[in-house]
């Protein structure tokens, strides 16, 4: 059983090599590993879904495709509950969420937003909304750092001046 095991850990380390050397070749990729808590699976999984980001030129065609924009249910007069489409593809939906719960728990700045999200005076968020809110996020963070080839910065990644000062206090 050791020497399966062995085996089975020289097998691993080596697909993770490939899959290293696969991602060294895209265009961009080091500039979203400067995210804090961003790996090679993560990635690799993306872009396997994905695909090549010159495809797409807004990151909202990038939610659609994960299935991650709103759509209401509505007929006539009667106005349903706002949910997400779930028409895109799931393994992608599912990565997205799986790398937002740790970021959350881990990284500062998506704790704070997070925390901004659900407690905010207009229209607080359920916790599974602001992880939605937080995936959309952090699909837009990685489509600019990737097709503009530019360092993750905080500061940038926050639009409105107020925000970023309510999330700094909330992250201290």
């Amino acid at each position: 059983m050791l020497a399966t095991y062995e085996l089975k850990q020289q097998q691993f380390e080596q697909v993770m090599k490939e899959i290293e050397d696969v991602l060294t070749n895209i265009p961009g990729v080091e500039y979203i590993f400067t995210i804090p808590g961003m790996r090679i699976a993560t990635l690799a999984g993306f872009f396997a879904e994905v695909g090549d980001l010159s495809r797409y030129q807004h990151p909202r065609q990038i939610q659609k495709l994960a299935g991650l924009n709103l759509k209401e249910n509505r007929s006539g007069k009667h106005r349903g509950k706002t949910r997400i489409s779930k028409r895109g593809r799931p393994k992608l939906r599912a990565l997205l969420y799986k790398v937002i719960r740790p970021l959350v728990a881990k990284n500062s700045v998506f704790k704070a937003l997070h925390m901004y999200y659900t407690t905010r005076q207009q229209n607080p968020l359920c916790k599974q909304q602001s992880l939605v809110a937080l995936c959309c996020r952090l699909l837009r963070i990685i489509f600019v750092l990737a097709r503009k080839q530019v360092v993750y910065d905080m500061e940038k990644m926050m639009k409105d001046t107020s925000l970023c000062n309510q999330v700094q206090h909330l992250a201290a």
